[in-house]
């Protein structure tokens, strides 16, 4: 059996798929005969042909200030209409690929089986590139996306990014004798459309890339039932499709957060370590990669949050009612703490359990400290617009008895203007025992509700945010504070503000 490994473009969406490369090739050990790139994907493979290990991209994305590559190109933007480009590619070339340590000679020389995509404007034709022929120019032809670049001219040719012919060249890897494909996709398929320059041009990429992968996985369903039914089938051998598939909440573009792209390597890290344990397939390595800081900061902050539950009760909505004429109040004072904001701006779970406080329930028999909580902020669910913040409490009531307070805010953006009442809303249920996640189904409920926070009580919140940086500075607490604000007005970007860009740039 021969392997492709498919690194499909996606612009910097492929930082996740240098994530996935890093358990791929790493911790699960996993070889390949062939690998293909087109677009963004050509980053991943430049440094895969180098020699570079799936953790050492990955880490060169981590690592990789976006605002490093950003070069306007001053003399065509008073050209209005007529410019070239709005970018350029020389602070890419300068500064990233620089920083990445690619050396073309390392990549000429790479004795792995691989394919270039690139478009020959000149000849209207796809190119497939392979290592010995790799240049800075061709690398940079590859990604140089009509109107945010110029662009390349190589010997009299006129050279462009293939995303829209080809996103995925699986027709060369089958060329070439694949019998399974293993596919990286990043490129979102969601039924989405809005309005403005910039939404328009990427749905149009959208609209080509998984138009065109879409024709081929067609093809080869086709071919293979073709085979199963005894004929020979357009391929003429049975071709297995692997697909590793994500809507990853990064602009294919605009990004100018480190943070951001950091946490893109490790969501893609995150998923293909559940992909591989759902696929049966064995991870050598596991442990979560190092995170380097000069300065460990954290960043604090009080929240109240006030309601009712019912007990017996499973349902939130007739929890709350039934509650609020039973006059059966609760409400929790607590005090969440990231202790490395480092690590929980990056980290895709955005979790803590450096939380402090109490509940209050008379039901339960009064104000009952919490022995030990948890809190995840705006974790993404399978669609990045789509985002929950997530609270685990363990406590004691007056006989001391254990119960586990665990709610969740639904972060969504539905008809009318539902920010407020998102962000502010905790449904909650009450369980017998100290309960982790996974035992929830399997845990008699005690009751269910709804809390919320009141407006002054959320101004009160405001106040209490406070950064620490032991052995720093003044700056490196802004810095902290700044960090996590970013996180979170970025994240609820990713939800209310898409219709502008479909993900926070900052």
């Amino acid at each position: 059996m021969k392997r492709s490994l498919i690194l499909a473009g996606g612009g910097i969406k492929v930082a996740f798929q240098a994530g996935v490369l890093q358990v791929w090739l790493d911790e699960a050990g996993l070889k390949f005969d062939h690998v293909d790139a087109a677009s963004g994907g050509v980053f991943n493979l430049a440094m895969l042909a180098q020699g570079m290990s799936g953790a050492r991209i990955a880490d060169n994305w981590r690592n990789l200030n976006p605002r490093a590559g950003i070069s306007f190109d001053v003399s065509e933007l008073i050209k209005l209409g007529y410019a070239e480009s709005l970018f350029t590619l020389e602070n890419f070339r300068r500064h990233v690929f620089t920083g990445w340590g690619l050396d073309w000679d390392r990549i000429r020389a790479s004795p792995l089986e691989a394919t270039f995509n690139v478009f020959n404007f000149s000849s209207k034709e796809l190119e497939v590139i392979e290592p010995a022929q790799m240049s800075e120019d061709l690398l940079a032809a590859c990604v140089s996306l009509p109107m945010w670049f110029p662009p390349v001219r190589i010997n009299g040719q006129t050279y462009i990014d293939s995303v829209f012919i080809t996103d995925a060249n699986i027709e060369e890897a089958i060329r070439r004798g694949a019998d399974e494909l293993w596919v990286i996709w990043t490129v979102s398929d969601k039924d989405e459309w809005n309005d403005g320059f910039v939404a328009n041009y990427f749905q149009i990429i959208e609209t080509s890339a998984v138009g065109h992968y879409r024709a081929i996985l067609k093809r080869i369903r086709l071919n293979n039932e073709a085979i199963d039914r005894g004929e020979r089938g357009e391929f003429g051998r049975p071709i297995a499709v692997r697909e590793l598939k994500a809507d990853v909440a990064l602009h294919y573009l605009i990004n100018f957060s480190q943070d951001r792209l950091a946490e893109t390597v490790n969501l893609g890290v995150e998923r293909a370590r559940q992909w591989c344990r759902e696929q049966g397939i064995p991870l050598n390595h596991t442990a979560p990669a190092p995170v380097e800081t000069p300065v460990r900061s954290s960043v604090a902050f009080t929240e109240e949050m006030k309601g009712y539950v019912t007990f017996g009760e499973t349902d939130f909505d007739r929890g709350y009612q039934q509650g609020r004429k039973d006059d059966t109040f609760l409400m929790f004072h607590l005090t969440i703490s990231t202790a490395d904001v480092d690590r929980f701006v990056k980290d895709p779970a955005h979790d803590t359990d450096d939380v402090t406080g109490w509940v209050r329930c008379d039901a339960l028999g009064g104000q009952l400290p919490v022995q030990k909580g948890r809190f995840n902020l705006f974790v993404d669910q399978q669609d990045p617009a789509f985002k929950k913040m997530l609270y685990r409490l363990f406590f004691r009531d007056s006989v001391g008895n254990p119960v586990t307070l665990t709610g969740f805010k639904r972060v969504k953006d539905d008809p009318g203007h539902d920010l407020w009442s998102d962000t502010t809303t905790l449904y909650v249920r009450l369980l017998k025992g100290h309960v982790q996640e996974v035992d929830e189904k399997t845990t008699p409920e005690l009751g269910a509700g709804i809390l919320v926070i009141q407006p002054l009580d959320f101004l009160r919140q405001l106040t209490t945010f406070r950064a620490e940086a032991p052995g720093g500075t003044v700056g490196d607490r802004v810095s902290a504070l700044a960090r996590f604000g970013r996180l979170f007005f970025g994240k609820l970007w990713d939800t209310y503000g898409r219709r502008i860009l479909s993900s926070g740039p900052f």
